[in-house]
């Protein structure tokens, strides 16, 4: 997991010039999260508790950035063991024919000093469509920080049909990110 986060905070918190000559970043996995929660009649939230992710760049221009972040189905943690089979089985994540989830970015553009809009090829169960993840950064050109992210996508454009019996379930599903890391190594960074 460390490699990813690494990448990303790399991109989110640093110049251009400054992620060319290769800065080393330490990530505090206790503060690394991917979350979600989905509205319903009873409370359904939870996390992945393994995913990895790349970033890599084409020149030293952050919008030619290419985002991979890859989630492990069967990770998924909602603190209930009748709801982690549920979502792990064939109504929902179907796990054991489609083990990962995937973002795979097409896009990125600032938006703000401190935000970015992430266009890109979401996939569940074997089913891609268009995605969009928003970020914020803080911390930029600091030697640490946080790279907090958004996406909200519909369950049923990824055959997510069905529901639980007794339990009312929102079509929307919110997604989100929170990496927490420092440079340990590497050339001192500059602000852009």
């Amino acid at each position: 997991m460390r490699p990813i986060i690494l990448c990303l905070l790399v991109f989110a918190m640093f110049s251009p010039l400054s992620r060319a000559q290769g800065p080393i970043f330490e990530v505090t996995p206790v503060h690394s999260s991917i979350k979600f929660h989905v509205k319903s009649s009873v409370a359904i939230a939870g996390k992945f508790d393994k995913w990895e992710a790349s970033l890599t760049f084409l020149s030293p221009d952050e919008i030619t950035g290419a985002l991979v972040i890859k989630i492990y189905a069967d990770s998924v943690d909602t603190g209930s063991g009748m709801k982690n089979r549920k979502l792990k089985g064939n109504d929902f994540f179907d796990a054991k024919n489609y083990p990962e989830i995937t973002f795979v970015s097409t896009k990125i553009v600032q938006t703000g000093h401190e935000t970015y809009e992430v266009d890109g090829d979401f996939t569940i169960r074997g089913v891609s469509n268009p995605e969009k993840l928003t970020l914020t950064v803080s911390g930029k050109g600091t030697g640490s920080g946080e790279l907090k992210g958004k996406m909200v996508f519909n369950r049923k454009d990824y055959g997510m049909n069905k529901g639980i019996p007794f339990i009312k379930i929102a079509d929307h599903v919110d997604v989100d990110f929170h990496l927490k890391g420092k440079r340990v190594g590497g050339p001192p960074l500059s602000l852009q």
